[in-house]
C-alpha cells in the first residue's frame, strides 16, 4: 500500500488537459456505481462531460497526489431560503482507495469552502447507504453522521436510501482546519 504525506495531496481546478487522468476513474465501473453517472466508455465522452457538467461549475477541483489527477471534488450552492448550505460531492479512482486521499481531500475542501464562501453555515454531503467507504471517509473529516434519509436520491433511476452527514460553519473541527490546513 503506497502512503502519501498531507503535502503530496493537493485539489486545483480540473481542465481538460486532465482527460487521460480523469479517464482512470469516468471508465471505473467500480467508482460509478455510487454516482449519478455510468462509467465513460471513450474519452469523448469523458472530455464532453467535463465541458458541460465541471468547467462552469462554482467550486470544482481535481484530486490530485503529486500533481496528477486522481479524482474529483465539488461543492454545489443551493439558492433562495437554503442558500446557507451547500452539498459536498467526491470522487478518486479505485486505484487510489483506502490511503487517506479521500479524507485529505475533504478536509482541505471544507477549509477553503468556508472561508470562500463566508455566508455558507452548513456543509453536507450524502453517501448510499451501502458505500461504507464513503460513509468513513465523511466521518474521519469531521462530519457529522445525521441519519439515515429513506429513498432520498436517485440512483441510475432507483431511489435509494443514504447517510446524510454535515459539517456547519461553527463545529471546532472548521476552525483547526483553518488554523491548520
Amino acid at each position: 500500500m503506497d502512503s502519501y504525506s498531507d503535502s503530496d495531496i493537493t485539489i486545483r481546478p480540473l481542465d481538460i488537459s486532465d482527460a487521460d487522468d480523469f479517464m482512470q476513474w469516468y471508465s471505473d465501473e467500480k467508482v460509478s456505481k455510487f454516482c449519478s453517472w455510468e462509467a465513460f466508455t471513450s474519452k469523448e465522452a469523458a472530455v464532453q462531460h467535463v465541458i458541460d457538467n465541471v468547467l462552469d461549475h462554482p467550486w470544482h477541483r481535481a484530486i490530485c497526489v503529486s500533481g496528477r489527477a486522481v479524482g474529483s471534488i465539488s461543492v454545489t450552492p443551493f439558492g433562495g431560503n437554503d442558500k446557507c448550505r451547500a452539498e459536498l460531492g467526491y470522487v478518486v479512482g479505485s486505484a487510489y482507495w483506502g490511503k487517506g486521499i479521500a479524507t485529505r481531500a475533504v478536509k482541505m475542501a471544507a477549509n477553503a469552502i468556508f472561508v470562500e464562501w463566508g455566508h455558507l453555515e452548513r456543509l453536507e454531503a450524502v453517501a448510499v447507504v451501502e458505500n461504507v467507504g464513503s460513509q468513513r471517509v465523511l466521518e474521519k473529516a469531521g462530519f457529522m453522521r445525521e441519519g439515515v434519509l429513506r429513498k432520498y436520491y436517485l440512483l441510475k433511476g432507483e431511489p435509494k436510501d443514504v447517510v446524510m452527514f454535515s459539517l456547519l460553519s461553527t463545529d471546532p473541527q472548521v476552525n483547526y482546519f483553518m488554523d491548520s490546513s
